[in-house]
């Protein structure tokens, strides 16, 4: 059987849910899992759920880290799988190391939708403000820090 590594994303809560807060992860790099297996507890502004893998496989990375705010559809989680019926996420990183060789250099920040919005509610400019501090999974900037830089600027 040939594997492969799939990009196992953050599942999609609805239309008005976009972000959703990583409370516990279950499972570790080397981890064999099978399909259904809990691999995490996750929520949202109105209820919490269990994230369960979408097939047999072995985790190869685990991108999503307790406390992280992650959007639908980010990279939660990599497996190799021998699932023909999950090709279709098959990574375009291909293996954890390229992944992080694909994070954006020198720093750079990612910013989610959810801060990019809260910044131009403020007046901001996402793309010149500095003094964020990132706590998002890949350098990435969330609500929350920037609900915490506004709170700070202002105290």
């Amino acid at each position: 059987m040939q594997t492969f590594i799939i990009d196992v994303p953050v599942p999609s809560m609805g239309a008005t849910v976009s972000e959703l807060n990583v409370i516990v992860v279950k499972v570790k790099a080397g981890d064999r899992v099978t399909k259904g297996q809990r691999l995490a507890d996750l929520e949202s502004d109105k209820s919490a759920f269990e994230f369960e893998s979408p097939c047999d496989g072995t985790v190869t990375a685990v991108l999503g880290k307790p406390g992280a705010a992650m959007n639908s559809g980010d990279t939660f989680l990599q497996l190799e799988t021998g699932d023909e019926s999950m090709r279709h996420l098959e990574s375009k990183t291909a293996t954890p190391a390229t992944a992080a060789a694909a994070a954006p250099a020198g720093g750079a920040l990612v910013w989610t939708p959810r801060a990019i919005k809260l910044a131009q509610e403020a007046g901001l400019d996402h793309a010149t403000l500095t003094g964020v501090t990132a706590t998002g999974p890949g350098n990435r900037v969330t609500g929350d820090d920037v609900q915490r830089y506004l709170a700070n600027r202002q105290g």
